[in-house]
C-alpha cells in the first residue's frame, strides 16, 4: 500500500496509519488462508482522523441534517464519542436518506436512478472500516478486477481490454449484464464469504447494522432483505468481496482450466466481460454462467447478456465506421475495428451513443437553466464539464467524438444565450467573438498512448 504523506512512522498521523495498515496487508499476503479474528484495534482516533480527511465534504446531508462543516466544529469530541460506540457497540447505524438522479435522460420519478445518502459521522466510520478490510482484500483480489481498488481504474480495465484484443486479433465477447447486482446482493451469502477472512466481532456487527440500517422516504424507513448499504463508502468495497467468489475466483480456478483456448475475464464493479479466443468456450461459459450466479441470487438479464463475434476483418470498410454486430460496449466506450493512418486493422474506441446523447442532454439542461448567469461565470463552469468530459473520454482514436462533443457543447451554449431577452436568438459571427473572448478548452486526448509514450 502507499505510503501517505504524514508524520514519521512511529508517531501519530497518517504516516502511522498506512504503516500499521501496511502490517496488516503483509501479514494477509504471507498467509491468505488466515481468518483474521482482531482488527477492530486498528480503528483509533489516528484512523478516525484520516479516514475523516478522506471523506468528502461536500456532499448532501443524512437523515440527521449535519454537514461536515458543523461535524468539524467539535471534531476531536465527536470522532472520540464515535470511537466509543463502535468499540463498546452502542452505535447504531442510521437509515439512508433516498434521492434521485437523473438515469439517462429522463425526468421522471420512474425514469431516474434512486440512490442513499448516509450521514456523514456515518460516511466517516465506513470509511475506516473500509480502510481495514481493503488491508485485508488487496492482497485477495485478482488483477482482474479494476472497480473500487487503490491504484487502479476504468481507463485500466480499457487498456487490459485493447490490449487482449490487439494480441490475439480478436475473438469473441461475452458481455455480461447482472440485473440490479447492487439491489439482490444476498447478506448470507456476503457473511459466508466474510466469514472466510475476516471474523472481527465489532467490524462484523458494524457491517450487520450496515446491512440492516434500511432507507428513509416518503416519513417511513424501508428496511430491505438484501442489497448493500445504499451510497455507503463501504458497499463498494463490500460488492468486490462478493463477486471475487461468485465471479473472479471461480473464472480463474474452475472454468479457464476447463478450457480449449485461451479467456480472461475483465471486471469493473458489476461491468463484466470474458475475452475469448474460440467460440465455443465463449457458448460453454454462456451455458453454465445463469446457474452459477443463481446459487448466489444473482439473474442475467435476458437480452443485454450476448455474445458478439469480434475477429479482426478481413474485408474491406471505411475507415472509422463500427463494424455493425461486431463492436461492443465497455465503461461508456463502443469498442470496434477500423482501419489506422498505416492500413492495419486496429481496434478504436469512440465515447457510445447514450453516453454521448446523455452528456450533451444535461449540458443543454445546464445551459437553459443557467442562461441568465454572468457569461464569465458560464464559461467557468462549462469549461470544467468539459475538462471533465476529456479526462474521461479522452483516448487514443476518440477525437472524433471529443470534437463533436465540443461542437455540440458550444452549440448549446450559444442557443440558450440567445434566449437570455427577447429570444431573437444569437448569430454565429456574434457567438464567435464573445467565444473569443471567453474560450471554451479545446479536445484532447488525456490518456493518449503517444503522450504517454513520450513522457511515461
Amino acid at each position: 500500500m502507499e505510503l501517505l504523506e504524514g508524520k514519521m512512522p512511529g508517531t501519530s498521523g497518517p504516516a502511522s496509519v498506512s504503516t500499521k495498515l501496511q502490517k496488516v496487508a503483509e501479514l494477509a499476503r504471507q498467509a491468505p488462508e488466515m481468518v483474521f479474528t482482531t482488527l477492530a484495534h486498528h480503528i483509533d482516533m489516528d484512523l478516525l482522523r484520516e479516514a475523516y480527511r478522506r471523506t468528502r465534504k461536500d456532499g448532501a446531508e443524512g437523515v440527521d441534517g449535519q454537514t461536515a462543516e458543523q461535524y468539524a466544529e467539535d471534531l476531536e469530541r465527536n470522532l472520540e464519542q464515535l470511537l466509543n460506540r463502535f468499540k463498546s457497540g452502542t452505535y447504531k447505524a442510521p437509515p439512508v436518506r433516498r434521492a434521485y438522479i437523473p438515469k439517462g435522460d429522463g425526468t421522471k420519478k420512474s425514469e431516474r436512478r434512486p440512490i442513499g445518502i448516509p450521514t456523514f459521522e456515518d460516511k466517516v466510520l465506513q470509511r475506516a472500516v473500509a480502510m481495514v478490510l481493503e488491508a485485508v482484500y488487496e492482497q485477495d483480489f485478482l488483477d482482474c478486477s479494476y472497480a473500487f481498488r487503490p491504484g487502479r481504474s476504468a481507463h485500466d480495465a480499457l487498456q487490459r481490454c485493447w490490449q487482449v484484443l490487439m494480441e490475439a486479433g480478436g475473438g469473441y465477447v461475452l458481455e455480461i449484464d447482472i440485473e440490479k447486482f447492487f439491489d439482490n446482493l444476498e447478506p448470507i451469502h456476503l457473511r459466508s464469504f466474510l466469514d472466510q477472512r475476516v471474523r472481527d466481532g465489532d467490524i462484523r456487527r458494524a457491517i450487520d447494522k450496515w446491512l440492516k440500517a434500511g432507507v428513509f422516504e416518503g416519513g417511513k424507513v424501508h428496511r430491505p432483505s438484501k442489497g448493500t448499504p445504499q451510497g455507503g463508502v463501504v458497499s463498494p468495497l463490500l460488492s468486490n468481496i462478493y463477486l471475487h467468489e461468485v465471479l473472479d475466483k471461480w473464472f480463474d480456478r474452475e472454468v479457464r482450466p476447463r478450457l480449449t483456448g485461451k479467456a480472461e475475464l475483465i471486471r469493473f464493479a458489476d461491468d463484466v466481460i470474458v475475452l475469448f479466443a474460440l467460440e465455443v468456450d465463449a457458448k460453454k461459459v454462456m451455458n453454465v454462467l445463469p446457474k452459477r450466479l443463481g446459487r448466489y441470487g444473482l439473474n442475467l438479464h435476458p437480452t443485454k447478456t450476448k455474445i458478439v463475434q469480434f475477429r479482426r476483418p478481413r474485408q474491406e470498410s471505411r475507415k472509422g465506421r463500427p463494424q455493425g454486430p461486431g463492436s461492443f460496449d465497455l465503461l461508456g466506450f463502443t469498442h470496434y475495428w477500423a482501419k489506422s493512418q498505416k492500413g492495419n486493422w486496429v481496434v478504436t474506441r469512440k465515447t457510445a451513443r447514450d453516453r454521448f446523447s446523455r452528456s450533451i442532454k444535461r449540458v443543454s439542461q445546464w445551459c437553459r437553466r443557467n442562461r441568465h448567469l454572468p457569461v464569465r461565470d458560464q464559461q467557468r463552469i462549462l469549461s470544467r464539464k468539459l475538462i471533465g468530459h476529456y479526462q474521461y473520454y479522452g483516448i487514443t482514436g476518440n477525437s472524433r467524438a471529443l470534437t463533436r462533443f465540443h461542437y455540440e457543447v458550444r452549440r448549446a451554449w450559444r442557443k440558450w444565450l440567445g434566449r437570455r431577452s427577447d429570444g431573437s436568438g444569437m448569430s454565429w459571427e456574434r457567438f464567435v467573438r464573445m467565444v473569443a473572448r471567453y474560450p471554451l478548452p479545446r479536445p484532447i486526448a488525456v490518456h493518449s498512448i503517444l503522450r504517454h509514450a513520450a513522457s511515461p
